[in-house]
């Protein structure tokens, strides 16, 4: 930061990720004067820290949310996240944003036979309420698209992408400043209060470096939103997310490895994914450690990180791994993302390893709700409960327990 902080701003943003800097950029391209309050650097939280994986649907599968959501409500739902990716791709050619942004396709690989009948179930039902294509692999077939002996079918989607989520991150902080948002980083949000300025509700809002005023507020903090909103952070359930990468492969076993460089997923609870990158090294993450990411917790993750992926890929059992880094993911007990308003403010939240396409998606439509467009965010509709005492931000000693609770799951489903 080299500026001062601005008195006052038309909205001010709390958190400088995808969510913080789409809506930044979308205000300020309709002259709204936008200030985006970030407590680290932008995109330090998971912005920058997963897999670049902009993939389609949400975390939970269809005919589970038509079960619990129903049919028309889950339709737009789908859709929205078709169009996120395309909203990602649009921005990434206006804004000229070299990330490595390419339309790749995922693969999501069946773990047991049942998964993958429930594949054949699932995509019959995405192809008939949604119009939307997706192709079944059987096991037979599965070589073509995957080095790996493990699984028992597969699934790929063809809109999904993959991205450098760094450069992306960074490309959207210039658009967002270009377009005439004030972007503040290290300025970490304290405190918000509400109060009345000549009979019209504003919010001050107290930072490490001093205070502005402002007429709205969009919370985009995630899994790193602090005690500032509690009533937020009460709902928000922050997991680890642990990645490794390793060395630069020879190109013709990068390309047995992922013949189609998809971005690809297993069907477990307490899934694996993993990717080349445009460089030719793999990267491989999952969910190793439960609790948030610390030194201590992502060393630990990149050992059992490794014994994944050479279950996975055998034949990577000498290879060295180069980096590994964790980060943070902000899921909701119902592993669903919600938007809306809370005690007055803006948020939207619960991204759950889907936030590249769908943060990005997410803070686009709160800049349009502020600026007087109906709101079009299905997932504002439903009810958003309250995580469980010893998951939530700041009380998450029962995380491992949740854990524990998916490894159950995944012996017996």
């Amino acid at each position: 930061v080299t500026h001062e902080l601005p008195e006052n701003a038309d909205v001010a943003i709390v958190g400088g990720g995808f969510c913080g800097l789409s809506s930044a950029r979308a205000l300020a391209k309709r002259g709204v004067r936008a200030a985006v309050l970030e407590a680290e650097t932008f995109g330090w939280g998971a912005s920058c820290r997963n897999g670049g994986m902009v993939l389609t649907g949400m975390k939970l599968p269809v005919p589970k949310l038509i079960k619990r959501y129903g049919r028309p409500i889950v339709r737009k739902m789908y859709a929205a996240s078709i169009e996120a990716i395309d909203l990602v791709e649009q921005i990434v050619h206006e804004e000229k944003i070299e990330c490595d942004f390419s339309r790749c396709g995922h693969l999501e690989v069946a773990c047991k036979p049942s998964h993958f009948n429930g594949f054949e179930e699932s995509a019959a039902l995405i192809e008939r309420e949604f119009h939307h294509p997706l192709r079944i692999v059987p096991q037979g077939d599965l070589g073509s698209e995957i080095g790996s002996p493990i699984y028992f079918g597969g699934m790929v989607d063809e809109t999904s992408a993959g991205i450098n989520p760094a450069r992306y991150v960074a490309g959207l902080a210039h658009a967002a400043e270009r377009a005439g948002a004030c972007l503040d980083d290290h300025t970490r949000v304290e405190e918000i209060t509400a109060e009345s300025q000549k009979g019209a509700r504003k919010f001050r809002v107290r930072t490490s470096r001093g205070s502005l005023t402002a007429r709205e507020v969009i919370l985009a903090s995630g899994a790193y939103t602090t005690e500032a909103t509690p009533a937020l952070r009460k709902k928000i359930i922050p997991i680890g997310s642990y990645i490794i990468a390793t060395e630069i492969l020879p190109r013709d076993l990068a390309h047995k490895l992922s013949p189609r460089n998809r971005m690809i997923y297993d069907s477990k609870h307490f899934l694996y994914y993993y990717r080349l990158t445009p460089d030719n090294r793999l990267l491989f993450g999952g969910r190793a450690a439960f609790f948030p990411a610390t030194e201590s917790t992502v060393r630990q993750s990149a050992e059992i990180l490794r014994r994944g992926m050479i279950a996975v890929y055998p034949q990577l059992r000498h290879t060295k791994v180069e980096y590994v880094w964790g980060g943070t993911l902000d899921f909701t007990v119902d592993v669903i993302p919600h938007a809306g308003k809370m005690d007055e403010m803006y948020f939207a939240a619960g991204f759950a390893g889907h936030g590249v396409a769908a943060a990005t998606w997410f803070g686009t439509q709160l800049a349009g709700m502020i600026t007087g467009n109906i709101n079009s965010i299905p997932f504002a509709e439903i009810s958003f409960p309250a995580a469980p005492i010893g998951l939530r931000s700041g009380r998450t000693w029962a995380l491992p327990l949740a854990g524990l609770w998916y490894r159950i799951l995944d012996v017996f489903t």
